[in-house]
């Protein structure tokens, strides 16, 4: 009674943290700045994000969950434990929580180990893995308990997940690591090309955010300026840029995703197919705000898409909601070896 139970989204982009009776305390991006000598962590989630490409000698900015895995463990576990000292009720907690972590369903065995090591050596009693596209379809609202198909497509900074969700359980999963990453350096190598100017991830990302978009969109086009070093004479400059410009340096991540949705709805049985026909498919994650997807989607499968309100918050909800109910999540949960 005095622990606080907790549901973790540990992203490659950002980490998001439930608390059970609290909802979402925590919404970081995953990065953070150490020291060179010792590797100790000097800042954590927004404060080392706007360290990124700023560092002098003795700092460097690390992202320490790549392509939905960990990358440094150690980092990971100091990282993790710096957002949860921000939760309600941390500090007067006497028991250890049980602890929820979301993985991507295509992470190998020793992946999905160093993830669950990693809750529990920060803060966990017990801690339990779950797929992000199960997490997400329950944070979404989908009724997953149910006999009927539920087609889901979770679009993080890592990985791409698609899978058809029904009774309680994931009956098909396409996983690829293309994802926002991969558009913000698509953004980074179509301006390089295009305008011999280079950019760093962070204005890229600030790109994708402003401009991106999967199909042209109704009035005025959008512009930015753009600020980089100049690569034929080394001097900052600054140009313009347009959302046609970015729509066509995201193309290919934003093929791969559809791809990525059409071979799932090839490969589930008829009977979910039917379903999916009328629930259509449900958008989750951050790069499901890119403008224009639902339409690019709807286009190619001719199937009802939205986007859900909170993108961003559904894995760590849904994974907050199995906490209240520990039968169902021991049922669900991913098997990890000792």
């Amino acid at each position: 009674m005095f622990s606080t139970d907790l549901a973790i989204d540990l992203g490659t982009a950002n980490t998001v943290v439930f608390a059970r009776d609290h909802d979402i305390v925590v919404n970081e991006p995953t990065i953070v700045a150490v020291r060179t000598d010792d590797h100790t962590i000097v800042a954590a989630g927004r404060e080392a994000k706007a360290m990124l490409g700023r560092t002098p000698e003795h700092l460097a900015t690390i992202r320490p969950v790549r392509d939905g895995v960990i990358a440094d463990f150690d980092l990971t576990v100091q990282m993790l434990q710096r957002f949860i000292a921000r939760a309600p009720g941390r500090r007067r907690a006497f028991a250890r929580p049980h602890v929820v972590v979301g993985v991507p369903s295509g992470t190998t065995e020793v992946e999905r180990r160093a993830v669950r090591d990693s809750a529990r050596q920060a803060i966990g009693r017990e801690v339990f893995l779950v797929e992000h596209a199960a997490a997400a379809a329950l944070g979404a609202g989908l009724p997953v308990h149910e006999p009927g198909g539920n087609l889901i497509a979770d679009i993080g900074g890592g990985t791409t997940e698609v899978a058809v969700i029904s009774l309680s359980g994931t009956v098909h999963c396409e996983s690829v690591r293309i994802a926002g990453d991969e558009m913000d350096e698509a953004i980074v190598q179509w301006v390089r090309r295009h305008y011999n100017l280079l950019i760093g991830e962070r204005q890229a990302e600030a790109i994708k955010i402003a401009l991106a978009s999967a199909t042209p969109g109704a009035g005025a086009p959008r512009t930015m300026p753009v600020k980089g070093r100049d690569l034929v004479d080394g001097i900052p400059k600054t140009i313009v840029l347009g959302d046609g410009e970015v729509r066509e340096a995201i193309r290919e991540p934003l093929a791969t995703i559809v791809e990525t949705v059409r071979a799932c709805l090839e490969r589930i049985p008829p009977e979910l197919a039917a379903d999916i026909v009328d629930t259509g498919l449900l958008l989750t994650g951050g790069g499901a705000l890119v403008r224009g997807l639902d339409e690019l989607l709807r286009e190619e499968t001719a199937l009802p898409v939205a986007v859900v309100p909170d993108p961003l918050g559904c894995v760590a909800r849904g994974a907050g909601q199995m906490l209240d109910d520990l039968a169902l999540l021991r049922r669900v949960a991913v098997t990890v070896g000792a």
